[in-house]
């Protein structure tokens, strides 16, 4: 059964901190240079690999005792809040063009692309960290694949206009507090 409520909070949290990511620029760079809908399915399918790849991690992680699981990912959280609010701006990354604009060449250098940038990226851990707090795999693997799909699409389709109009230290601001609450309220769990 999926939980709503778990999707809903990963998919939050997720796109909050995607969103000032490589990924959104990396989709703006490669969207206004090839056909949108061939970028975003390779986009589309590396993502859907990293948040396997975590979901993973995660349920092997809720094997740990509850307590030691919740302090875990209650400092992984609050480092994670660290990261946001300590690495500034991060420069846009060099893409490699296709040499034509077929399919399998354009998906292919998006998937090729985000495998490789986005792999032990701090939405993958999150990712990870999500699934272990609330083991339930299905909804934090459902809630952080449609946040990055959101996220590559805005980034590919109008990410230049989202941040003309919305700071994106406010961005990194609102997605760092979000962790540290988790961060927070996971070493309580651990202490209580």
């Amino acid at each position: 059964m999926i939980s709503i409520s778990v999707m809903a909070l990963v998919f939050g949290v997720v796109f909050l901190a995607e969103l000032p990511d490589k990924t959104a620029l990396a989709g703006l760079v490669l969207g206004t240079r090839y056909r949108a809908s061939y970028v975003f399915v390779g986009v589309a399918a590396a993502f859907v690999v990293h948040v396997v790849l975590a979901v993973a991690a995660g349920s092997v992680l809720t094997l740990l005792p509850q307590q030691l699981l919740h302090a875990l990912t209650g400092v992984l959280f609050l480092g994670g809040a660290a990261m946001l609010l300590l690495k500034g701006g991060e420069g846009e990354e060099e893409v490699r063009e296709p040499k034509d604009q077929s399919f399998w060449k354009v998906s292919g250098a998006g998937f090729m692309l985000i495998l490789v940038a986005e792999f032990g990226d701090l939405t993958q851990i999150m990712t990870a960290n999500l699934a272990a707090r609330y083991d339930d795999p299905l909804s934090v693997g459902l809630g952080a694949v449609l946040a990055l799909w959101a996220v590559a699409g805005l980034g590919i389709v109008g990410g230049k206009a989202l941040m003309k109009r919305v700071p994106l230290s406010l961005i990194t601001k609102v997605a760092a507090l979000l962790m540290l609450g988790l961060g927070l309220w996971s070493l309580y769990e651990a202490i209580a």
